[in-house]
């Protein structure tokens, strides 16, 4: 299982570093297109990590960043304000 737990370390390491970061993708004025779930796909197989911005107004933030974590097959890290966190999710099932 120590390759587990290096693993879970590593996500760790990127889940801090991108909350230290700027948003890698924002979400604008066309809403959600499938240009912006392609992209955070994209983002989340060569970066694990992912960091989304919410530029539209929204009723609740929570709500439709699980939303976004759906439609990109991810599992969402965290919400914090505009912004929130996805990590891609454990291949291995």
């Amino acid at each position: 299982m120590a390759g587990q737990e290096d693993i879970n370390y590593n996500i760790k390491q990127l889940i801090k570093k991108a909350k230290a970061n700027h948003a890698d993708v924002r979400i604008g004025k066309k809403g959600v297109t499938d240009e912006v779930i392609n992209e955070i796909k994209k983002r989340l197989k060569s970066h694990k990590v992912v960091k989304v911005k919410i530029g539209i107004d929204v009723d609740d933030r929570r709500e439709f960043a699980r939303k976004i974590a759906e439609l990109a097959e991810a599992k969402l890290i965290e919400v914090r304000g505009f912004t929130f966190i996805l990590a891609k999710e454990d291949d291995s099932n």
